[in-house]
């Protein structure tokens, strides 16, 4: 399978690498970042419109703006495209499932299937533990751009997925002088240091606290969830799909 990874001189575009290098059924072919280069043994344009390589699927560990770029390339060539990418609004994740009425998309905020399944158990604790304050901290190295992270928000959605009296996000405290409210999934966002990524879900009840926590000691969790993905995303006609889709 030929690949095209959009973000290919980055901490996650370089893991990605590795963990291909280390497995048979998949090919660098080329990639997409700031700078044009050769260093890595394949090209890496800086321009979308110098790709000339045959590929198969993309691979997109980048940033919003780049993730564009290179979605309009794969609609132009009908090619398959994962979005490992984060920190979109609510706008531009229309965008891309309009783009995914032209070829099929994998997207997901994290690429660890045991987050995935977090994100189920947490929905289902939410639907039993009913009369308890809801709180998500996550932790992430001092490098990362987007505040709350995009898994956060993702465990926060399932919950509300599940739940028929829907809660509401609050994401800065410090602009508010009132008490908590019910109703309420309140993000604590951490940043230091190099760690990989941490994330809690703490149902406080008035006697006793349930905290579910996934913690991610390697980046290559999420390559090698990318590359999943990658294996799912090319045998599925047009449309938007998730790690669920993976792990049902």
């Amino acid at each position: 399978m030929n690949v095209l990874i959009n973000g290919a001189d980055g901490k996650m575009g370089n893991e990605l690498i590795s963990v291909i290098n280390d497995q048979d059924g998949f090919d660098v072919v080329c990639g997409v970042d700031r700078v044009a280069n050769e260093k890595k043994g394949f090209p890496i344009y800086s321009n979308i419109e110098d790709i000339k390589e045959k590929v198969d699927v993309i691979i997109d560990f980048s940033v919003p703006v780049a993730t564009f770029k290179i979605l309009k390339y794969a609609v132009n060539n009908k090619v398959p495209i994962v979005i490992a990418t984060t920190g979109f609004t609510k706008e531009e994740i229309e965008q891309i499932e309009e783009f995914s009425k032209e070829i099929p998309i994998f997207r997901s905020s994290n690429m660890s299937l045991d987050i995935n399944l977090m994100a189920k158990i947490v929905g289902e604790v939410a639907k039993v533990l009913t009369n308890t304050d809801i709180e998500i901290v996550e932790t992430h190295h001092n490098r990362k751009i987007d505040a709350p992270s995009g898994t956060a928000i993702l465990l926060a959605n399932a919950i509300n997925d599940i739940l028929k009296e829907k809660k509401t996000y609050t994401f800065d405290r410090m602009q508010k002088r009132e008490a908590r409210k019910k109703n309420e999934i309140g993000f604590s966002s951490i940043r230091g240091g190099n760690i990989v990524g941490e994330h809690s879900v703490k149902f406080f009840g008035d006697n006793e606290e349930l905290e579910i926590t996934h913690k991610a000691y390697s980046r290559q969790v999420f390559a090698e969830g990318a590359l999943q993905a990658a294996k799912f995303i090319v045998k599925q006609n047009t449309g938007l799909y998730d790690m669920n889709d993976i792990v049902k």
